[in-house]
């Protein structure tokens, strides 16, 4: 177990298992002062890493590779005031460093499964809400990462909630179950900080509501409470951890919210949920997340069509002139010659020339 430790990057993705010619990857995110390897391996004695020791047992029969990514996860990466640009920041670098890695690989097309606890939910929801938005041709690598994306488990993520005053408390109590309580007692200004100004937090979970439909989701919320300040209570409550949704799956894990993230054996409490969601996955995501890559080709090429058409028109000045049609010849004019003698007799932007989508990968389908 010590070398998987010391082989995790704490900033950064580690591959830290894969069967031979993988198919999916699964990538584990963790949240608020976490850490690739703490936050998913338990505190008791025989130190299990869950990932590595427990989950390739069960996905056995399915060719997976396990990813973790680790980032600066400090308290003041979700406060305000800098806290926008660190969010934001977080959430570029994952999706930058997973498209690369995958891009090296050549495997851009391969189905994605994210596994996040607390907010780290929030840096995979801005990411991917970053990369469904790229538009320009020259990033489009980036885009893959939401064309791919299947499914996500959210572990103790936080997903509404409108009260601005609320999300302070929320981030309160989650540094109080997570941070040392001198930490907390030595940093008065941070409790003014967490509990205003937190629509980034707001926004992220509302631009991703539109887009959840798309993919496969599991909430999982704790329900055993933690010591904030002599009292217990639960940090991320069922409501926010797991709200009713429509075709979402949820359920609660016996374990507080520091604890719900690592499993010291198959019988832990949610570690059987997690690892069937995770096979299930696995075992559907290719066939779907191909047919979206055959729609998002079929797309990309007809807004390659019509851009190179709408060039054509304008250096044509509005002439009739359509990609795929030949020009008339010029050299036979009758006219002065515009074309030299050496070339062809018709403009064709053959790159450009595709086939539209069959029915059966129609645009409005809905995978």
């Amino acid at each position: 177990m010590a070398d998987i430790q010391s082989k995790i990057k704490q900033v950064g993705l580690t591959q830290v298992y894969s069967s031979k010619d993988p198919t999916v990857d699964i990538v584990f995110v963790h949240g608020l002062n976490g850490h690739p390897y703490s936050t998913w391996a338990s505190k008791s004695g025989n130190n299990v890493f869950w990932p590595v020791d427990l989950l390739p047992e069960i996905l056995e029969s399915k060719r997976v590779r396990l990813l973790t990514y680790g980032y600066n996860a400090g308290v003041h990466a979700f406060t305000d005031g800098t806290s926008n640009d660190r969010i934001h920041h977080h959430a570029e670098t994952l999706a930058s460093s997973l498209a690369a890695n995958r891009s090296l690989r050549e495997c851009l097309e391969r189905p994605i499964i994210f596994v996040c606890h607390s907010l780290g939910g929030l840096v995979v929801k801005r990411a991917l809400i970053q990369c469904e938005n790229v538009t320009s041709e020259k990033i489009e690598h980036l885009r893959s990462i939401y064309v791919s994306t299947y499914g996500i488990l959210f572990l103790g993520t936080p997903h509404n909630g409108s009260d601005v005053a609320k999300w302070g408390l929320l981030l309160q109590n989650i540094c109080s179950a997570v941070l040392p309580k001198r930490f907390i007692e030595t940093s008065p200004h941070l409790i003014g900080a967490l509990r205003t100004n937190n629509e980034t937090l707001q926004n992220i979970n509302s631009l991703f509501a539109e887009m959840m439909g798309r993919f496969h989701i599991y909430f999982f919320h704790e329900t055993r409470s933690t010591d904030v300040k002599g009292t217990r209570e639960l940090i991320v409550d069922e409501n926010s951890a797991a709200p009713y949704v429509e075709g979402v799956e949820r359920m609660g894990i016996e374990a507080d919210h520091s604890t719900m993230c690592k499993f010291d054996s198959e019988n832990a409490p949610g570690y059987e949920a997690v690892a069937e969601a995770l096979l299930r996955y696995s075992r559907d995501a290719p066939e779907i997340i191909s047919h979206r890559w055959l729609e998002e080709k079929n797309t990309r090429a007809i807004k390659r069509k019509a851009k190179a058409q709408e060039i054509f028109d304008g250096a044509f000045g509005g002439a009739d002139v359509s990609i795929g049609r030949s020009m008339p010849d010029l050299r036979t004019a009758g006219t002065t010659q515009l074309l030299p003698s050496s070339s062809a007799s018709s403009i064709t932007l053959r790159d450009y020339e595709i086939e539209e989508p069959s029915d059966s990968y129609s645009m409005n389908r809905n995978f």
